[in-house]
């Protein structure tokens, strides 16, 4: 769906309070919903239900969400403008999602590939919870629960979306004309952040932290982590020619320089990776200093915080609410 026709639109997103936010989260998601806030109806989720189909800690879960919470509202979600919330203060996301689990087909989900990868991660069979597999439905009610018209994503979640809309149009045929089909949106100028010791996979929050850098790390930490990101065996930056993990940087660099590809060639025609990495690694540090020091002001103020959470679960409430009570009649529970 292409950029320009984002006006009017119901836009819901989340991210799970599973670890630390870190550049990739920004890049690919947070940055783009700023800007969709400003001619749309956003929603903005911490999906902590979905942090715990797999094994975690419950005592460090409610300082997750808060961190999550104040991420969001430092990088520039504005919760007068956007609808802020925590997902399991929501009754509808979970009773939404056993409704539709009724007719959410088996044969899709056991291949949704997530739950394959996520399986994998695990360490023994025991481990794999009826949660991860059936995720995806939650996903689902999360989504139609507000008459979603766009969903931001990467690639790697399209078949969300899809087996989503294959959900509401099922729903729809069998009990009646209830759930919008929504789409998928993808920005062609996002960037899609690989770790910084496998540019093969995509930067994740719970893979080693050597292999991405947190929203919150120390410029010394930054400076550490970007020396020891992999490269290529040569030296050459080039948006086209570079091997993966020189790509990658170089997509982190252009991403944080706002610089053209050109520019940034030029810039490093015959440098050493050395020069690239403390040049790199300065354009981050820089670039996160005023958010770094905003969401330092929100995380110490906790009631203000809750408070803004609190709102946003009411406002989400009404919504869902009055969706699940619809979805409700349409079944013959009501």
């Amino acid at each position: 769906m292409p950029q320009e026709t984002l006006t009017n639109k119901t836009i819901f997103s989340g991210i799970q309070p599973s670890g630390i936010l870190h550049i990739g989260n920004y890049l690919g998601a947070i940055r783009q919903w700023i800007k969709l806030q400003q001619d749309n109806t956003t929603i903005f989720c911490i999906v902590d239900e979905h942090a715990i189909t797999v094994p975690y800690d419950p005592k460090t879960l409610p300082d997750r969400v808060l961190d999550v919470a104040a991420a969001y509202i430092a990088a520039g979600i504005d919760p007068e403008k956007s609808i802020v919330f925590v997902q399991s203060n929501v009754a509808a996301h979970t009773e939404l999602a056993w409704l539709l689990s009724t007719i959410a087909p088996y044969g899709q989900m056991s291949r949704m590939t997530q739950f394959k990868d996520k399986s994998k991660k695990l360490s023994s069979k025991d481990a794999i919870s009826l949660a991860l597999f059936s995720y995806p439905v939650l996903m689902a009610a999360d989504i139609l629960l507000y008459g979603t018209q766009v969903v931001p994503v990467g690639e790697d979640q399209k078949q969300h979306i899809e087996l989503t809309r294959d959900i509401a149009e099922k729903f729809n045929s069998q009990f009646g004309e209830t759930f919008i089909l929504p789409e998928p949106y993808i920005p062609t100028d996002s960037a899609r952040i690989m770790s910084l010791t496998d540019p093969a996979k995509k930067m994740s929050k719970s893979d080693a932290e050597k292999s991405y850098i947190a929203l919150t790390d120390a410029p010394d930490v930054i400076r550490k982590k970007i020396a020891g990101a992999v490269t290529d065996t040569e030296a050459i930056f080039s948006f086209k020619k570079s091997g993966p993990a020189v790509k990658n940087l170089l997509a982190i660099y252009k991403a944080f320089s706002d610089k053209t590809e050109e520019e940034i060639e030029k810039q490093f025609d015959d440098a050493t990776y050395k020069d690239f990495k403390s040049a790199l690694a300065e354009t981050v540090i820089t670039t996160l200093e005023p958010f770094q020091k905003k969401y330092n002001e929100i995380r110490s103020e906790d009631t203000e915080l809750r408070l803004i959470l609190g709102k946003g679960g009411h406002r989400a409430q009404g919504i869902a609410n009055a969706k699940l009570h619809e979805v409700k009649i349409k079944m013959g529970l009501v």
